[in-house]
């Protein structure tokens, strides 16, 4: 027994240091040229002569391209300045990751960022990836001296570029529940820039239609709306930039960062969050005679009119702006922008300049790279516009080269990390050997499970539908405990009973939210059945709140009268649902219907951080009192642990979407059901582990960045904290698999209370996570492989990468800190109340 816990320990404590080494050779940071870029000297002559002086940079996060192109659009006025020539309309195709920061990387240094950056993205505290070293075309305005910078808006940028912006005014970009006042911050500044001339660049970075889309997706009747707002905001520029001598030469540039696909996320690379809008805009324009037609026609694929990279902006504005091209860029100056130079030796000397630019970056990645590239004179070339599109072409298939060039991975590291991690695999082994091999058959099914998942991680397709494996997995393992159960059952009529309104509940279940990739649009219960049945949903949801209350009132708080034991778990239900009321409110209020909205609109004067931190205090106090009583009660009196799971079933229930909130009702009876079949400590363990998984895909988890749900990340915090974020944005995500860890706790001490493992069932507990841990390791070091043997594959940074930090969070999140480290208390707790 000492040496299997000896073992299982120390698997445990070498997961996260498989994870981290593994992580250090996979993620690691790019190098970089350092240093300022500055102007060859070309037999040609001078740069060719800058269009602007001055430059206004307008981020809208999460502008997906449709928003400002197509018909379902509230930019009317910006496609009028597209309609006269006044603008000029890009698809800028933003490469995965699709997350802010990285993108904000790519649009400024022309270079393609380090996926290690969506961690950093998360961690907004870190100042780790500062671009202050780096050339952009923020450092070249800045060295031009011709002014001052300025900066209002999402702080990344601020911690990007740090000391840079001579006025600036950041704010987080992480707290999603305010659609107003962030960007209000930022449009306040407007009027009294505009009316200074002391600078050359202004950067504007609104967050607010990103928070729409994270709360309540891209058709929210917040959205065109906001969109308006916006058009305002540009409306407002380029009227300024008419009136004021001082601006006649600024650029306009609006754009956003990403898009966002149909649930209102991204992080990922499907079409719509890889499709954001590109619009130059200034009167200036109207020279080249160019206009277009808006609004533009639907594009499945979100590309509308000319599609460039988002590292194209970098090089562009170099031209325009007359700077010399970022060191690091691996964009190419678009094309569209050349009929602004009339003379010829002009635009072959930008195109030139660029492909000798990235020239450099070429040869410093591949130091046997000959001279091939493009011409050394521009005067060999200045009569042949055939020679013109040659450079652009080269210049293009470079940047094709280099983007597509695998990271510098450290394969010490990722052998390191593959052999600590199989290490893992033999200690958790070694610790449940005595039940591996005493009953073989018996775990037969988790063991396959965990070798079919292992194998299963080598393909793209399969991890991107991942969900389709664990359903089906628990549907058939269903079908064979009824299978099972029946030959031991006398009354095969309420076994089939039970067996059928199992399997239904997982149906339904399955049905919930589509995710993945191939069908995460179509229609589903959560989303478009609930969404169109406003009445069924408030229904259900009062049915979950009433199923939770009675619960609370008829076990909980046994030291008090009945009805006042009533009257506290009413004050709590009461709590949580005005909170819920309040909080769809502000940000679904297409849910709301009838009774349900009058309630709602009567019941305001109170923040939502202050009901969601009146529930959280409620919710606490009820768990101290109910452990302190437990101590001072006989034992088998007071049945703790269920109330425990009550209270953290309220708590599940706050930080859950009104639509996904039926789904732990749902649960609820998967758990009763299952306590009625006699299931051995085995069968218990795969069955938690089939529905720890199988729920978290149910509530629309997926192994995409983008389906990571941040709507929920703020209940209770009025501003960004790393831990209280972290934390509530894990417990909103993983909501399924905790549930699942408290309720398969309760059917652990009832199995105890059996006597399955005899008087003392010392093993029961060290089994059990013993188990789960062969398939956290198995899966870890399957992942890890994968990502090793593919490092090399077209989509290692659109799935396999994703894949890896889902499985960092699945090891360090739900396996270590929820099963091994929350289970473990509670089922020591349960030992002490029974």
């Amino acid at each position: 027994m000492a040496f299997r816990a000896f073992s299982l320990i120390t698997a445990n404590v070498l997961i996260p240091i498989a994870i981290l080494v593994f992580a250090s050779g996979f993620f690691p940071y790019k190098p970089f040229l350092p240093g300022l870029a500055q102007y060859e000297t070309l037999e040609c002559g001078p740069p060719p002569e800058a269009l602007f002086d001055k430059v206004i940079f307008m981020v809208v996060d999460a502008l997906r391209s449709d928003f400002v192109f197509s018909e379902v659009s509230g930019f009317n006025y910006t496609q009028s300045l597209i309609s006269s020539g006044a603008a000029l309309p890009f698809t800028a195709h933003a490469t995965s990751p699709t997350i802010t920061m990285p993108r904000i990387k790519a649009i400024t240094t022309g270079s393609i960022p380090s996926f290690l950056d969506v961690i950093l993205n998360f961690a907004e505290s870190d100042t780790t990836s500062s671009l202050a070293t780096q050339d952009t075309w923020l450092s070249q305005m800045k060295a031009k001296g011709s002014g001052k910078m300025v900066m209002y808006g999402d702080d990344t940028w601020l911690k990007l570029f740090p000391e840079t912006f001579d006025r600036a005014d950041g704010t987080s970009s992480f707290f999603v529940a305010d659609f107003t006042e962030v960007d209000n911050n930022v449009t306040r500044h407007i009027p009294e820039e505009l009316d200074r001339d002391d600078w050359n660049t202004m950067v504007l970075h609104y967050l607010g239609l990103d928070h729409i889309g994270h709360k309540t997706g891209p058709r929210s009747p917040h959205m065109i709306p906001k969109h308006r707002e916006m058009d305002n905001i540009v409306s407002q520029i380029y009227n300024a930039i008419q009136t004021h001598d001082y601006l006649q030469s600024t650029l306009l540039v609006l754009c956003g960062d990403h898009g966002m696909n149909d649930v209102g996320n991204h992080g990922g690379s499907a079409p719509g969050e890889t499709s954001p809008a590109l619009v130059f805009i200034s009167p200036k324009l109207k020279a080249v005679g160019r206009s277009f037609e808006v609004p533009a026609k639907f594009q499945e694929d979100f590309h509308y009119y000319t599609t460039v990279e988002q590292s194209d902006i970098a090089p562009t504005l170099g031209a325009l702006l007359g700077f010399p091209i970022p060191r690091n860029n691996l964009g190419a100056f678009i094309p569209d922008f050349l009929p602004f130079w009339p003379n010829n030796n002009d635009r072959i000397q930008i195109l030139l300049r660029n492909a000798r630019q990235v020239l450099s970056i070429v040869t410093a990645t591949f130091p046997s790279f000959e001279t091939e590239g493009p011409l050394d004179k521009c005067d060999e070339a200045s009569s042949s516009i055939e020679e013109l599109a040659c450079q652009w072409r080269w210049l293009k298939q470079a940047q094709q080269l280099m983007s597509g060039t695998a990271s510098n991975y450290d394969m010490s590291k990722l052998i390191a990390g593959q052999v600590l991690a199989a290490l893992t695999l033999l200690l958790s082994v070694g610790a449940s050997s005595s039940i591996i091999f005493g009953s073989f058959r018996t775990v037969m099914p988790l063991i396959s499970i965990s070798l079919a998942y292992g194998i299963m991680m080598s393909a793209s397709s399969y991890v991107e539908e991942e969900h389709h494996f664990w359903y089906w997995a628990t549907t058939a393992w269903l079908t064979l405990l009824w299978i099972k159960n029946n030959r031991q059952w006398r009354n095969h009529g309420l076994l089939a009973l039970v067996a059928i309104n199992l399997l239904i509940t997982m149906r339904v279940a399955r049905r919930w939210n589509q995710t993945g990739q191939k069908f995460a649009g179509e229609p589903d219960i959560g989303r478009t059945f609930l969404s169109d049945h406003r009445t069924s949903l408030w229904a259900i949801l009062c049915l979950t709140y009433l199923w939770n209350l009675q619960s609370l009132a008829s076990t909980g708080f046994p030291r008090f009268p009945q009805f006042v034991a009533g009257a506290i778990a009413t004050a709590l239900a009461t709590a949580a649902v005005t909170f819920k009321l309040a909080f769809t409110y502000a940000d679904s209020p297409e849910l709301l219907v009838g009774a349900v909205t009058s309630m709602a609109e009567n019941d305001i004067g109170v923040s939502l951080v202050l009901r969601a931190r009146i529930i959280f205090t409620g919710i606490l106090i009820a768990v101290i009192y109910t452990l302190v009583s437990g101590l001072s009660h006989p034992k088998n009196s007071n049945p703790t642990m269920r109330t425990l799971h009550d209270l953290l079933f309220l708590f599940l229930i706050t930080q859950s979407r009104a639509t996904n909130i039926p789904l732990l009702l749902i649960f609820e009876i998967l758990h009763y059901l299952l306590n009625i079949l006699n299931l051995s400590l085995v069968e218990l363990t795969t069955t938690s582990l089939l529905l720890q998984y199988a729920s978290f895909f149910a509530f629309g988890g997926s192994n995409a960045i983008s389906s990571v749900d941040l709507s929920s990340a703020y209940n209770g915090v009025s501003g960004y904290n790393i831990i209280a974020v972290g934390v509530l944005t894990f417990v909103s995500n993983w909501t399924g698999p905790i549930f699942w860890t408290s309720a398969t706790n309760l059917m652990l001490l009832n199995l105890r209370k059996k006597g399955d493992r005899g008087p003392a069932n010392a093993g029961l507990l060290l089994d059990h996570l013993s188990l789960l841990t062969v398939f956290t390791t198995c899966s870890l070091l399957s992942v890890m492989a994968a990502c090793t043997m593919l490092r090399t594959h077209l989509f290692i940074w659109t799935v396999f990468s994703p894949k890896y930090l889902y499985s960092m969070a699945w090891s360090l999140g739900q396996h270590l800190c929820i099963n091994m480290g929350a289970g473990s208390l509670l089922y020591w707790l349960g030992t002490k109340y029974m």
